[in-house]
């Protein structure tokens, strides 16, 4: 087998079922060769990894089968939805790479949904319940039961229009009625027992205002938008399979209506796949909201959130999320997937793009005893070995300098190959120095580390070809930047915190977030903005927050250099 039939049969294995049954309908021609899906979120919150799983989908499939993709907002609960969540999600689908074709509303159809509703009432398939929630939800019956008809079920057609006008004025009153299809209390699918299709609401719409007072259903709008806009396929996750008959029934009605023939050729089929869920995390918006109002997080963008937003924050970049939602694929079974294959995902990623600067978490001084106590060189260190075209910026060098604290001990093991009394060890970028004891305080903390440098060792001079087993890294003491770094661990402390009985706010990780204000770097990394990837040199990944000025900068791990998260 050649390169090219090794590599067709390796991107053929790795089509979902999804792409498969879309490739198959358009070699028959179905919907007359068109491919046409649509990314659908409600503008009630922010995006999350579970909503990049959908985008990479509906988006990715449109482009590699030479089809388009929609953003539709599905804008039809006025009390929950706002553009600030609007604007949030047009950004985080551009920042992960991804272009729609057309946006529209589903507020773009109320007026199409509303005619087609009062077209129900009149053919007798939908009437006005007066009932409260709790009285048609007992009504509803069991899965193996059937439900009880409401007794305004047959009420006469000229009440129901009546009624179902009165429902949009501003004197309608919150669940005091809604309208319910009339199709069938005994069928073995919940949703087919006369489900509610329209409510009152007297917020005002983000786009429309008060100009309507009843909204459709979730149910009611979503297929007959897909219809509207010429949607081909429906991709959706499997909590939406059991909704797919009643998805066909209501299309199919809106056909009717229009006088059309009912045929499925064309109309938009709906395809299922498993969520994307990842262990010590929700994703549920209800909990996310909470998380956000009750100021158990900093906000939505908190790096230790599952949001879009939040994971760009802490570091991630748009191209490891993508990756990972590639390497998990899709299939037809809700799976828990680990975290730690999203921050290998992230690592992978990192390393082939993130600037290598020096920065001490936990400083202990360094004094270089033999060094010259004014001289001061400049240090040429690579930005990033994985790509020559970063280049190289300078790193001053002095006799006082700060390194990291758990790189020393007093009297350490054999395989202890930092820094220790009477051993040598190369301080990265300059020179090879040899320990010679340290200072400790009346509590024998130590509080100075003293050495002596080999002025012939430095990087690049022909000294430097001495081998030692160790390499650190080090700032300048009076070259520096005193810097707030923001670690952090699993937001809860259950691996499936969705599954857990108590309330959730119980699991909560009590050590998610770790702030250490005690830390330096480079000056060169201190000039770092948001959105700039670096290396702390044997530290992990960071990116700078936006909390921070040159003068204070914060910084956010991203990830560790390697997987050394440890379940308790």
């Amino acid at each position: 087998m050649t390169k090219t039939e090794e590599s067709s049969a390796k991107e053929k294995k790795n089509v979902s079922f999804v792409e498969q049954i879309v490739q198959g309908e358009l070699a028959k021609g179905k919907n007359g060769g068109r491919l046409q899906t649509r990314f659908p979120p409600e503008p009630n919150g922010y995006l999350h990894i579970g909503h990049a799983k959908a985008i990479c989908m509906d988006f990715g499939v449109a482009e590699r089968n030479g089809g388009i993709c929609n953003l539709r907002f599905d804008d039809t609960n006025p009390s929950k939805e706002n553009d600030e969540y609007v604007n949030s999600i047009l950004y985080d689908i551009k920042w992960l790479g991804f272009h729609w074709n057309n946006i529209y509303y589903a507020s773009d159809y109320f007026q199409k949904l509303w005619d087609f509703a009062i077209w129900m009432i009149k053919e007798g398939k939908a009437y006005v319940d007066e009932q409260t929630s709790e009285q048609i939800a007992a009504q509803k019956g069991t899965p193996t039961e059937p439900g009880t008809e409401s007794p305004f079920r047959n009420r006469p057609i000229e009440e129901n229009l009546r009624l179902f006008n009165h429902m949009n004025t501003a004197d309608a009153i919150e669940g005091s009625m809604v309208l319910r299809a009339k199709l069938d209390m005994a069928n073995p699918n919940m949703h087919f027992r006369d489900p509610v299709i329209y409510r009152i609401i007297q917020t005002p719409h983000h786009r429309t205002g008060t100009k309507w007072h009843a909204y459709p259903m979730y149910d009611f709008a979503h297929g007959q938008s897909d219809y509207f806009e010429g949607v081909t396929h429906s991709i959706c996750t499997l909590e939406f399979v059991p909704h797919r008959p009643l998805y066909d029934h209501f299309v199919d009605e809106v056909k009717r209506m229009e006088g059309c023939e009912v045929l499925d050729d064309n109309r938009p089929r709906q395809i299922e796949f498993n969520r994307l869920n990842l262990t010590n995390t929700v994703m549920s918006k209800r909990k996310l909201h909470s998380l956000v109002d009750e100021h158990l997080v900093s906000g939505w963008d908190d790096p230790r959130m599952p949001t879009l937003c939040g994971m760009r924050r802490r570091g991630y970049s748009p191209e490891s999320i993508r990756n990972f939602i590639d390497s998990i694929g899709y299939t037809k079974f809700n799976a828990l997937n680990d975290m730690a294959l999203l921050e290998a995902s992230v690592r992978d990623d990192l390393n082939a793009k993130a600037i290598r600067v020096s920065a001490v978490v936990d400083p202990v001084r360094l004094t270089i005893t033999n060094y010259p106590d004014d001289m001061v060189e400049e240090m040429t260190a690579i930005n990033n070995p994985e790509n020559e075209n970063d280049g190289t910026h300078t790193i001053k060098f002095s006799k006082h300098l700060w390194m990291e604290r758990e790189d020393f001990m007093e009297d350490a093991p054999k395989k202890f190959f930092r820094m220790t009394p009477g051993n040598e060890v190369r301080l990265k970028n300059a020179y090879i120095v040899k320990c010679t004891g340290c200072r400790k305080d009346e509590n024998g903390n130590i509080v100075e580390i003293f050495a002596e440098y080999d002025p012939e060792s430095k990087t690049g001079m022909p000294g430097a070809n001495r081998r030692v087993k160790g390499t650190l890294h080090w700032v300048s003491a009076d070259h520096c930047v005193k810097a707030e770094v923001r670690e952090y661990d699993r937001l809860f402390t259950v691996e499936d915190p969705s599954a857990d009985e108590r309330d959730f706010r119980e699991l909560l990780n009590p050590e998610s977030l770790k702030v250490r204000n005690e830390c330096y770097v480079e000056e060169y990394a201190a000039t770092k903005q948001p959105g700039e990837y670096l290396q702390f040199q044997r530290i992990g990944y960071f990116m700078a927050d936006k909390d921070g000025s040159a003068e204070h900068p914060v910084f956010n791990k991203t990830v560790g250099l390697r997987d050394n998260w440890k379940k308790n």
